[in-house]
């Protein structure tokens, strides 16, 4: 898709050098810095996975998925003949 934007003259400037330098487009710098940020915004499943506790360290997320138990455990190895 084809749009128009505004930007300020040393803004592009600057960009048009940049893009320039590093041998590419300023299509696609531009199109590279808005994957960038759109990407900042959206979860990864790492963190959906997990929270902070109080102490500020990474812990799995409460499921509501029964508790995996040894006698699960022990009747997977049976069925699955481990």
């Amino acid at each position: 898709m084809k749009t128009t934007i505004e930007l300020p003259d040393r803004l592009f400037a600057a960009a048009e050098a940049t893009a320039i330098r590093r041998r590419t487009t300023l299509t696609a710098m531009i199109e590279h810095a808005l994957r960038r940020e759109i990407a900042l915004e959206e979860p990864s499943p790492t963190e959906e996975a997990f929270e902070r506790n109080a102490h500020g360290f990474p812990v799995l997320k409460k499921r509501s998925a029964p508790p995996v138990t040894s006698e699960l455990v022990y009747q997977l190895i049976e069925e699955e003949g481990v």
